[in-house]
């Protein structure tokens, strides 16, 4: 699968970005096929020059955007949609406790309907019984 993703380059703490496509085998700085485009995120604002014409037609070949890629180039307008939301990760630990909890309520509720109901006929039956004694 061919993939357009961002490809570090620039020195230790002052990264920039190449759009590339690129084999979605290869390492993220590895060989790549074609450059579509450069992202500069130190600068002010960022710099972002990204060839439309390329990426449309790669995607049109069939090439998947990653991530980072598709937030980019939904943000240049290249590529249309909603940007991608993640939501936020569910604390398992409180899942864990809010479920016994709500256990105990339900075996309570349960519990309790059967026992008013089970006397019930406890309570016909034993008249039933002095009526026949009599």
């Amino acid at each position: 699968m061919v993939k357009i993703r961002l490809r570090r380059m620039g020195a230790k703490k002052r990264p920039f970005y190449r759009l590339v496509v690129a084999d979605a085998r290869s390492p993220r700085d590895g060989r790549f096929i074609e450059q579509l485009g450069i992202y500069d995120p130190l600068t002010s604002p960022a710099t972002i020059r990204i060839d439309g014409e390329k990426v449309n037609e790669w995607i049109s070949k069939g090439a998947q955007p990653s991530d980072a890629a598709r937030s980019l180039l939904q943000r240049e307008g290249i590529i249309k949609g909603a940007p991608v939301r993640h939501p936020k990760a569910v604390n398992v630990g409180a899942v864990k406790t809010a479920k016994p909890a709500a256990a105990k309520k339900v075996e309570a509720a349960v519990e309790a309907p059967p026992v008013a109901a089970a006397a019930e006929p406890e309570a016909g039956a034993a008249a039933e019984t002095e009526e026949e004694t009599k």
